[in-house]
């Protein structure tokens, strides 16, 4: 019975200086579990230890090809999801309409290439300012509305929504569509140019 309790308090003390190793500077690396393992191999030349420590080292073995296993996978998952992330911004970015992110005031929170081209202005100028900055006063009764709408029945609306004359005099209106931001908060606003309208070519 001494004997038998000996062996568990020897082999709970070597799987704690082992897991001591293992929880290190840093856990994820090589040098720790080398280190856990080269304790264990020491402890393995005592003849009155060396069963338990060998089966503890072989436990310890199969964790660590556990680890490698899991760490492996989650590499290629990341390199997967930087893969899948990169693509919906080139989809966000590249789209052949335009879409803003606006919060309940209507200032401009994110916008696209083709966002910032139908308002004729600088993609980093527009971030911060109100989207009513660039309508006519008309076309800020006619989006303050159609957002309300949205807020109201929670659904997708459209209107068209005049912009002020850009710097050559042209008056250009674009059609809209708006509906409620997933990620609260604000609204998502779809614009394409209206017939007749053009797109001011900018960064």
């Amino acid at each position: 019975m001494t004997t038998v309790a000996y062996g568990q308090s020897r082999r709970d003390e070597l799987r704690s200086r082992a897991v001591a190793q293992l929880k290190g500077p840093d856990p994820r690396t090589r040098v720790d579990a080398m280190a856990a393992f080269g304790v264990l191999y020491e402890l393995a030349s005592s003849p009155s230890t060396a069963p338990d420590a060998l089966a503890l080292l072989h436990e310890l073995q199969v964790h660590q090809v556990e680890v490698d296993l899991q760490d492996e996978e989650l590499r290629r998952s990341r390199i997967e999801l930087e893969s899948l992330l990169n693509r919906q911004v080139q989809l966000y970015d590249c789209a052949p309409m335009g879409y803003l992110t606006v919060d309940c005031n209507a200032v401009l929170r994110e916008l696209n290439r083709m966002g910032a081209n139908l308002l004729g202005f600088e993609r980093d100028s527009l971030r911060g300012q109100s989207l009513e900055r660039y309508l006519t006063p008309e076309g800020v009764s006619t989006l303050r509305a159609m957002l309300g709408r949205v807020i109201a029945d929670a659904s997708t609306e459209f209107a068209d929504l005049p912009l002020r004359p850009a710097q050559d005099g042209e008056t250009r209106c674009m059609h809209a569509s708006a509906c409620l931001d997933p990620a609260g908060g604000g609204f998502l606003i779809g614009l394409i140019a209206a017939t007749g309208s053009k797109a001011t070519p900018v960064a």
